[in-house]
């Protein structure tokens, strides 16, 4: 016909940008589930109902206080702060109340935001003293980014620092926090064993799996009386 021109695509670049093409389709969702590797170890490890070591995050480059709070500086100078993976391992799906708006001061050590399940709650404090430039207000709408992703999208507030240097000195970093991590681990366990049967006379071992591991998101099946202690011996700390 005439007008009319054919090509066969082997003896073009055609068959280059299928390849190429077939081969960023095959990327993107692979990509995606790298990123997500750390993710879903936890959902795994989460539906065995298990709480072990090795599925908390611990990023290296962030500086962990005693009450289980945690902050990284930014480039900008403006910090973020929020709540390590072992507490939001501890309490589970909790929803979030802030205390603290935009434009407000903050000191290091005073209450920042308080957790809620069921009429129960824990306050935590804050690590920083500064002015808080953001508060992180999509946790109101998904709170599971709390428990998800503590480190990221779980970002509590931003808070433009005045004595950062000195008032991390004293925190954990690196291997010191995942040694320390793996402590509060233990020491929740004989928390456990100490608090629970005050208030539970009748509370057995079945806060532990098979092998001594702990179930997951243990706290909201606990009593009141739980809560306060564990307000007390881990969120109330005080720095040594």
């Amino acid at each position: 016909m005439d007008g009319f021109s054919y090509y066969n695509i082997f003896d073009t670049k055609g068959m280059e940008y299928l390849i190429i093409i077939a081969f960023l389709i095959l990327l993107v969702p692979f990509s995606v589930i790298l990123n997500r590797k750390v993710k879903l170890k936890q959902t795994f490890h989460r539906a065995l109902g298990k709480l072990t070591a090795g599925i908390l995050q611990i990023p290296q480059g962030i500086f962990y206080s005693n009450n289980h709070t945690w902050a990284h500086l930014a480039k900008s100078g403006i910090a973020s702060v929020g709540l390590d993976d072992f507490l939001m391992h501890i309490t589970g799906d909790v929803s979030i109340n802030f205390l603290k708006a935009p434009g407000d001061r903050i000191a290091k050590g005073e209450a920042m935001a308080e957790l809620q399940h069921d009429g129960k709650h824990l306050t935590v404090f804050s690590p920083l003293s500064g002015e808080v430039t953001r508060t992180n207000q999509a946790l109101t709408e998904t709170p599971g980014q709390l428990l998800d992703n503590p480190y990221d999208e779980g970002w509590i507030y931003r808070i433009q620092p005045v004595n950062w240097k000195e008032e991390t000195g004293s925190y954990f970093l690196a291997q010191s926090a995942t040694d320390w991590t793996r402590h509060e681990l233990e020491r929740f366990k004989d928390f456990l064993a100490v608090s629970w049967p005050k208030y539970t006379p009748e509370a057995s071992l079945v806060a532990l799996q098979d092998g001594g591991e702990l179930r997951d998101c243990l706290l909201p099946e606990l009593p009141d009386g739980v809560w306060a202690d564990f307000q007390s011996e881990f969120l109330s700390a005080k720095e040594g």
